[in-house]
């Protein structure tokens, strides 16, 4: 059991059959009535951010969201599929449970699924990877007078902003939770 005077960041609990992670809690104690808790919390189901109260009292259900290591094989067209590397068994996750970042994501690389009692809630993708760039406009001499960009294609069809030097065939080092070039690799 977690009670709301104990919220930390980042803390998962169930409320009303619903996990909820904490965001950010604040402890209020006015100069009259009763102390209390507020906190931004976010449905871990649908990644909606709502700010509550609570008594500080108030008693929650832990949650404890499973995250485990799976390898992404391939995509069938509707579901994508994990496998785990100890047992070989095979996970299907569809296409709504994966985030916008799984677009730097291409086979045989390693995911976390996190899951909570059984039921998938999402796909967390590396946090660097390394993908090779397959189309952009060429820089022009000269052109380096500011810190100008261009799109880039990479090789799973994710468009990013790079710098005018990159050229198609490079390897970049992408960063999945912003989506912004860092670095040649």
């Amino acid at each position: 059991m977690v009670v709301a005077g104990d919220f930390k960041n980042g803390l998962t609990f169930d409320m009303d059959g619903v996990v909820y992670q904490v965001i950010e809690f604040q402890h209020v104690k006015p100069g009259k009535g009763a102390a209390f808790v507020r906190a931004k919390i976010k449905n871990c189901i649908s990644g909606g951010v709502t700010e509550r109260t609570f008594n500080p009292t108030d008693k929650f259900e832990n949650a404890y969201i499973e995250r485990k290591d799976m390898q992404y094989s391939y995509d069938d067209g509707d579901l994508y599929h994990f496998m785990d590397t100890e047992t070989w068994e095979e996970t299907l996750i569809g296409h709504d449970q994966v985030g916008e970042n799984f677009q730097f994501v291409k086979e045989e690389m390693m995911c976390k699924i996190i899951s909570y009692k059984g039921t998938i809630l999402g796909v967390e993708p590396p946090t660097f990877v390394e993908l090779a760039v397959t189309a952009t406009e060429p820089g022009f001499a000269g052109n380096t007078a500011t810190n100008t960009l261009k799109p880039a294609t990479l090789e799973t069809g994710a468009v990013v902003k790079v710098p005018l030097f990159i050229n198609e065939g490079e390897v970049l080092k992408i960063d999945t939770r912003t989506g912004e070039y860092l670095s040649r690799a």
